[in-house]
């Protein structure tokens, strides 16, 4: 009976795997776009992962402790889509609601890359659930595995205690020659093994192909050899479609204690049918109605149905994923009922991170910055930081190996250094990796803690990438990035942003921030703070700022408005506006004074902000910036572009049209011009005085 009953389960087992097959075929072939070839070879590997080890539930996809799985090769996204689809994985609201409908329906599989459907031509965080994060740019989904998996280790080590397992998941990710080759895959893989994250395990779809045609064109490395370097438990599954040999691998994966694993799946594109296919065609075009027949044909499958979803293929996953989730969600939530009477102030601490909220004296014993003292944005941001985190103890991160230079370490007792004998530290090392830092950040956004990184702002441009992904996840990243201008000296050009800012601002859904004052920068954290759909950039300077008397200047809570009148002309009529951000915000109000002394009325306006200003209302934007005074002079040392929309066509922008040099500060300020008596008389032509 036993080898009967094991007969039908492989039986099954195999109907599963076509019916993902079918469907990814039928559903690229509808859309006349997509990649059917990578879902038909990986087939099997996605199903084994997701039927005999993934701990997941998809009546509860947002239970905390759910393992992970990472589609990186987000081309092959309706491998994902058919696995949502056949497990019944549930909706669920921004409201953290779990609805009743399937998140991803038939008919959206039907409507595959159409517009509204939920199943986008690459898997999309928040759009579809059971998408644990929004891939496509090759790479970046490793990356994010990462960031899931030492956020696993981090959660358990803070909120486990004896008898109380309740952080311990796994992250799997699936990748292709493409990630491989990725530069923030070799980053992330490096960082991975030097945390010794066992709970992290990667297959690679070893399918020697890629858009322009085999490998060898471009990529002959042995990447076993390279894993093993980096310290890897590396291990090989010669067929994909081995499920037996697949099992093993993957039980190799949860015996290993001290290292994450890679397991090698040899595949071919498309495998399975009659001409195993192994071209273009295959991997990032439809098959075609003759290539699908076929193919149909060789898996024993009804040649003209499409579509098609044997009823017992459901039920099959839920009497094996689904009573396995389950079982566990039901256990973790009695253990967590009794874990809430013993340790009420963690299990409080462990709901408020699910829902992204602040802990309830998140803003007390904040410091204060005296009027008149100089001190560098970075310095008085590094303060306030502090402040935070001691307050909000999910709020962890580190630097690109420049935490002595932008003021990130946390210092406060008990922070500690996150690492593989510690993983309940909280200033994180992630080297000199700026692109992995910003994806493996987004992965642990993604496991609700609050990360920030940090670097130079001129480094933003490696970090690019990945806070891209973040502002279309709309999760709550921060990245905080110091020496901000030409300011930065006798580094020269390559070390000194002139187009960074504009690039930032530039991204949707980004908030970006450049604080003119040590208050400022307690109002920035604090708006940063609030956000929960929008990741951030704090922009900070190297050299001292002045503390601005807020009995003479507006009070700096204005910034949460994104741009406020910081002083103004007594009849409150100004004949000319000065805007500025950050350190030339003080260019500004000493242009002020000496247009003040020729009888010249001004305005200084900080605008730290571009996106919470235009987010205002129309009647307080023009309160700030009044459309009848087009005399406006902008004030920024970084690109000139994008200043337009606020000076308008007859105003002037002072700022960078070219690199900067290496030079000390005085003589940079004299040869780009940035002095008050310039700003003073840009001004002053403008009104003709």
């Amino acid at each position: 009976m036993a080898d009967k009953h094991a007969e039908e389960q492989k039986k099954l087992d195999q109907l599963t795997i076509n019916t993902i097959r079918t469907l990814a075929m039928d559903a690229v072939q509808a859309a006349n776009s997509g990649h059917p070839g990578t879902p038909m070879a990986m087939a099997p590997v996605a199903f084994t992962i997701w039927q005999k080890f993934l701990r997941f539930d998809p009546q509860n996809p947002i239970w905390p402790n759910r393992d992970r799985f990472v589609l990186s090769i987000g081309h092959a996204s309706m491998l994902i889509y058919s696995l949502l689809h056949l497990t019944s994985v549930k909706a669920v609201n921004p409201q953290y609601e779990v609805l009743g409908q399937l998140s991803v329906p038939l008919e959206d599989i039907k409507r595959f890359r159409q517009i509204d459907s939920r199943c986008p031509g690459h898997p999309e965080y928040r759009w579809t659930s059971g998408i644990e994060t929004t891939t496509g740019p090759l790479g970046q989904g490793l990356a994010n595995s990462v960031g899931m998996a030492l956020t696993s280790k981090w959660l358990g080590t803070r909120y486990n205690k004896p008898g109380f397992d309740l952080y311990n998941y796994d992250v799997y990710a699936l990748c292709g020659d493409g990630c491989m080759m990725e530069g923030v895959s070799s980053e992330a893989a490096s960082l991975a093994a030097h945390l010794k994250l066992n709970n992290l395990c990667w297959l690679y779809d070893n399918n020697r192909i890629t858009i322009e045609g085999h490998t060898d064109l471009a990529f002959s490395e042995d990447v076993a050899t390279r894993f093993v370097g980096y310290g890897w438990n590396v291990t090989r599954v010669a067929d994909a479609n081995d499920t037996e040999f697949l099992e093993r691998a993957l039980k190799t994966f949860k015996a290993t204690t001290d290292r994450p694993t890679l397991i090698i799946v040899d595949s071919h594109i498309g495998y399975g049918s009659p001409n195993k296919q192994d071209s273009h065609s295959a991997h990032g075009e439809p098959l075609g109605e003759a290539e699908i027949k076929l193919a149909k044909k060789f898996y024993g499958w009804p040649e003209d149905a499409k579509f098609l979803v044997p009823p017992e293929v459901p039920q099959h996953f839920t009497n094996g994923l689904g009573k396995r989730g389950a079982a566990a969600v039901e256990s973790w939530n009695k253990l967590f009922e009794e874990y809430k009477k013993q340790y009420p102030e963690l299990a409080t601490e462990m709901t408020l991170i699910q829902k992204r909220k602040l802990p309830e004296g998140w803003d007390k014993d904040l410091p204060v910055f005296p009027a008149g003292k100089a001190v560098a944005s970075r310095v008085s941001s590094g303060t306030v930081l502090n402040a935070f985190a001691k307050n909000i103890p999910w709020l962890i991160g580190g630097s690109a190996d420049l935490a002595p230079s932008t003021k990130t370490r946390l210092t406060f007792e008990g922070a500690g250094d996150f690492g593989a004998k510690n993983f309940g530290g909280r200033n994180f090392h992630f080297g000199v990796r700026e692109h992995a830092m910003a994806s493996i950040m987004n992965g642990m956004a993604l496991s609700k803690v609050r990360p920030f990184g940090s670097g130079f702002l001129i480094f933003s441009d490696y970090a690019k990438a990945g806070i891209r992904l973040a502002a279309i996840m709309e999760i709550p990243v921060t990245h905080v990035f110091t020496h901000d201008s030409i300011d930065v000296g006798e580094d020269g050009p390559t070390h000194q942003p002139v187009e960074q800012l504009l690039s930032l601002r530039s991204i949707p859904n980004l908030v970006t921030l450049r604080p003119c004052d040590a208050n400022e920068v307690i109002e920035a954290w604090k708006v940063i703070l609030h956000l929960h759909h929008e990741p951030s950039v704090i922009v900070l300077t190297r050299q001292d700022l002045p503390t601005l008397d807020r009995t003479k200047y507006a009070p700096a809570s204005g910034l949460t408005q994104g741009g406020y009148v910081l002083i103004d002309c007594d009849d409150h009529q100004p004949e000319v506006i000065l805007i500025a951000t950050g350190s030339e915000v003080h260019l500004c109000t000493d242009a002020f004074d000496l247009l003040k002394a020729k009888g010249i009325k001004a305005r200084v306006v900080s605008l730290p902000s571009w996106e919470l200003f235009e987010k205002q209302s129309q009647e307080y934007k023009d309160s700030v910036l009044p459309p009848n005074v087009t005399a406006r002079v902008s004030v920024e040392k970084g690109s000139t572009l994008g200043w337009e929309r606020f000076v308008g066509l007859k105003g002037v922008s002072i700022g960078m049209n070219s690199f900067g040099a290496s030079a000390p500060l005085k003589e940079l300020h004299k040869k780009f011009g940035f002095n008050p008596e310039r700003v003073a008389e840009a001004a002053a032509k403008l009104v003709g005085k």
